[in-house]
């Protein structure tokens, strides 16, 4: 099986490009922090096509997003090449640093109330 799931920050402006065949794709990178020792980042090439790239077009460099998809190596005069070809996105909320998670949570639950009294049960 061959699937890697990824959550990361945009580092630059997303360009979507077709091919002469008129397919939308775009290629990407994210940072991803991981911990071991000390935090490091690794920063992941990415491909999505179709509408999966229509979508990611307006995503901006520093934009929190997940990313699930497939691992592809490609060589090209002896050199291997990684990336990740994306089958499915999605947009995660930048965390307003001003925003307490408590404070989150009571927006988040009066927000819910709200919705529920429009149920007629």
């Amino acid at each position: 099986m061959n699937s890697i799931q990824l959550i990361g920050r945009i580092t630059r402006d997303i360009e979507l490009k077709q091919t002469q065949g008129g397919k939308a794709y775009c290629n990407f990178s994210i940072a991803v922090t991981r911990k071991y020792k000390r935090e490091e980042t690794d920063f992941i090439n990415c491909l999505a096509w179709d509408k999966t790239a229509e979508l990611i077009k307006n995503v901006k460099k520093g934009d929190p997003l997940a990313v699930s998809g497939r691992l592809q190596i490609d060589k090209k005069d002896d050199t291997y090449y990684t990336k990740v070809v994306v089958d499915e996105i999605e947009f995660l909320k930048a965390r307003d640093k001003n925003e307490t998670s408590a404070t989150q949570n009571k927006k988040e639950t009066e927000e819910d109330d709200e919705l529920m009294d429009d149920f007629p049960f």
